[in-house]
């Protein structure tokens, strides 16, 4: 039996809906990392970019548990001397939650070549209105949250 590689032709991209509503920040990013990478399918193939489109919807009401507001921080630097600047997850989620997402999902990405090119394919949203109705995108349920 031969191992089955994928080929850049072979994959077929689909367009799926996240709400992230009362969600924790962790599991939508990585049940997101998760489609855009391909894991969920079964042609899925390390070196080839299997992954799908996905939107992520309510920004605004994702949820963040114990301290994570004030104890976790987004830190980067500037390039200039003592340019070391950060914010805390509250500030960040309530002035600008779709960087939040998109940061929390590029770091469950490859740090490579492909990872770059598939966090092209996220889009994120702070309330329910999107501009993706044409593409007519799945609704994905987030495994492992009771509502």
């Amino acid at each position: 039996m031969k191992t089955f590689m994928a080929k850049q032709a072979d994959v077929e991209r689909k367009w799926f809906v996240v709400d992230a509503t009362n969600v924790p920040l962790g599991r939508v990013a990585s049940q997101v990392a998760d489609i855009l990478t391909g894991k969920n399918k079964t042609i899925y193939t390390p070196h080839v970019d299997c992954g799908d489109f996905v939107i992520v919807i309510n920004s605004d009401k994702v949820a963040l548990t114990g301290n994570k507001p004030i104890d976790k921080k987004l830190r980067w630097h500037t390039g200039y001397i003592g340019g070391l600047k950060e914010v805390d997850y509250g500030t960040l989620l309530a002035k600008n939650s779709p960087k939040a997402i998109v940061q929390a999902v590029k770091g469950m990405l490859p740090k490579t070549s492909l990872g770059r090119k598939q966090i092209t394919r996220l889009f994120v949203y702070k309330t329910e209105e999107h501009n993706h109705q044409a593409q007519k995108p799945e609704k994905v349920e987030i495994k492992g949250v009771r509502n």
